[in-house]
């Protein structure tokens, strides 16, 4: 795991190389000074008169070792801040590109809320322990180790009080550590299913409101976080036992050496300027022993976010292109022979069943089928977004795992049943479709999309910005939109999964009918609820249950299949007998 996210420093390596140094060459700096003072006292105020000369001297000297400290503690901090802030822009980068690649099975895997944790939270936590452990992980071991030298350099009695702290302190820091780890693990999930929580409630903050359900939803919201806060309460109630033991230690040590070391200057065993110094070498060595459980504390919450993080990095794309992939596709014709799909692995997890379909290139093709019938997992497989299970899928006879996965879905538009259209103007959402397409070529799109008689009534037309989710257009407008950024690909396939739900009658005839005159050679695929949309198709597929319970076009179906029946004369002649 180490390597793994060492890995990403990059072109960052100086930095992080240059903040641990240029930190030992201050904790040199730091620990030299109390012994330089204690020469002073010792060699220049206690002598007589006192040594003036050598007191000055001694005190430059100081003087000049704490600018210098200064000066290493600064650059090695802004060393280190620009380390971390690269590993983490390398982490974001590499996660947001990974996430890029990875199939909906990848994603559904690991939920879009908990992605959305590991990019921030995670990276932040990881970013802060690797400036920590740059900087601290070597000022507070050096900075003990220097000091007792120093501090035995001075009087090897005294300082082995020092020695007392160190297996107290490690026991406790044992205790802490082992402890806190799983308590962190957990915080971190149910920090997803918070921002899962929080995600799915703004989203469709329009239906909680509809529905009045705003005392439920803020409800649920302290459910979650007081579990958060109970997990972070039992891990603070195991970390809060640190403070108390270091001042303890710390207190103790001083009283011993203060008693002791008390003793020794009476009887002139020890001089003042040593005595001063070993109390200051007993704070340099005990506030490093107590950065030092700081630091191991944040390691432990910084290991499980490194975990996630690397989870992540780890997961490999249940699709992936062939050694040699096809980099064509010739034209739109979809063969699907005896193809089986299922979302889980597993006996009767099937939700397609031995389909058997031919499309030709440039037929029209309508879908029906109930709640259910998987409808949109058929067209899924079609750009693979999703494997086959079992059988063949074929695009302008070739097998779609055969293709590069670029160039397949670079042929193939979808306009899927939940629309989504992006914050920017309406020429930016068009140039999702074809981000070279001129503003011709865009009006032209939406006149076949019908897009264009409400966009030109608006005052800044093409320029209208649209807010985010397209919350300041209509259902029927954010349909056609998106139609027209289809189109703008020139596919060989069109897929529109019930994406003129929320246009009327007239409007979606009118689409239809624009895409036989202008498109004729892009095969089209119509996911339908209304009869109407798919009945003058070249061919009618009949969905049940995910099986095929019939093909055909209108009249056939309407002769031979009773399912199609059922649903026309409901629709059709229901209709009819409403309106009379």
């Amino acid at each position: 795991m180490i390597k793994k996210l060492a890995s990403y420093i990059g072109k960052y390596k100086k930095n992080t190389i240059l903040a641990p140094v240029l930190m030992i060459m201050e904790v040199l700096m730091d620990t030299m000074i109390p012994y330089i003072m204690a020469m002073m006292i010792n060699n220049g105020l206690e002598k007589g008169n006192g040594d003036l000369d050598y007191v000055i001297r001694t005190g430059v000297l100081m003087l000049v070792m704490s600018f210098g400290g200064l000066f290493f503690g600064v650059t090695s901090g802004m060393n280190a801040a620009i380390a971390s802030t690269g590993l983490a822009r390398n982490l974001r980068k590499a996660l947001f590109s990974k996430v890029q690649g990875f199939s909906f099975e990848n994603i559904d895997k690991f939920s879009s809320s908990s992605l959305i944790t590991r990019l921030t939270s995670d990276v932040t936590n990881v970013q802060n322990t690797f400036q920590m452990i740059i900087r601290m992980c070597v000022r507070a071991p050096l900075m003990m180790v220097f000091a007792l030298i120093m501090a035995f350099r001075l009087n090897a009695k005294l300082a082995s009080l020092f020695v007392i702290a160190v297996p107290v302190l490690a026991v406790a820091l044992y205790f802490i550590i082992t402890n806190v780890h799983g308590f962190f693990k957990q915080m971190f999930k149910e920090i997803d299913n918070l921002n899962n929580d929080v995600q799915e409630n703004l989203l469709n903050i329009r239906t909680v409101k509809a529905y009045v359900r705003e005392s439920y939803e803020i409800d649920k919201f302290e459910k979650i976080t007081a579990k958060i806060s109970g997990i972070a309460v039992k891990a603070e109630k195991i970390m809060v036992i640190q403070m108390p033991i270091m001042m303890f230690v710390v207190n103790a040590i001083n009283v011993l050496l203060s008693l002791i070391g008390g003793k020794f200057a009476i009887s002139g065993e020890v001089e003042i300027g040593t005595l001063n110094s070993l109390f200051t070498y007993t704070m340099q060595i005990l506030m490093s022993l107590m950065m030092v459980s700081f630091i191991l504390v944040m390691l432990v919450m910084s290991i499980a976010s490194a975990e996630r993080i690397t989870e992540v990095l780890n997961e490999e794309s249940t699709l992936t292109n062939p050694e040699n992939p096809v980099m064509e596709v010739k034209d739109g014709s979809i063969k699907f022979e005896h193809v089986n799909f299922a979302y889980e692995k597993g006996e009767d997890k099937n939700v397609l069943t031995d389909i058997n379909i031919d499309i030709k290139s440039g037929q029209t093709v309508g879908i029906i089928g109930g709640t259910g019938s998987s409808k949109s997992t058929l067209v899924q497989l079609i750009p693979r977004l999703y494997d086959i299970t079992l059988g063949s899928l074929k695009v302008g006879g070739v097998d779609v795992r055969d293709y590069d996965m670029h160039v397949l879905r670079d042929a193939v538009s979808m306009v899927l049943q939940k629309n989504q259209v992006f914050s920017g103007s309406v020429t930016a959402n068009m140039h999702w479709g074809d981000e070279t397409a001129t503003q011709e070529e865009i009006k032209r799109a939406c006149d076949l999309a019908c897009a264009s008689e409400f966009i030109e009534q608006w005052d800044d037309g093409y320029d209208y910005m649209i807010e985010q989710g397209g919350n300041n257009v209509s259902g029927g407008q954010k349909q056609r939109l998106c139609i027209a950024r289809a189109l703008l690909k020139k596919p060989k396939i069109l897929i529109l999964d019930d994406s003129t739900s929320a246009v009327d009658m007239k409007t979606d005839a009118m689409i239809r009918e624009a895409f036989k005159n202008e498109i004729p050679d892009t095969t089209k695929i119509i996911i339908a609820q209304r009869i109407a949309s798919v009945m003058d198709s070249d061919m009618i597929i009949v969905l049940e249950e995910g099986r095929v319970a019939g093909i055909g076009t209108h009249d056939e179906l309407y002769k031979n299949n009773e399912i199609y029946r059922e649903v026309y004369d409901s629709q059709v002649k229901g209709g009819d007998d409403d309106a009379a």
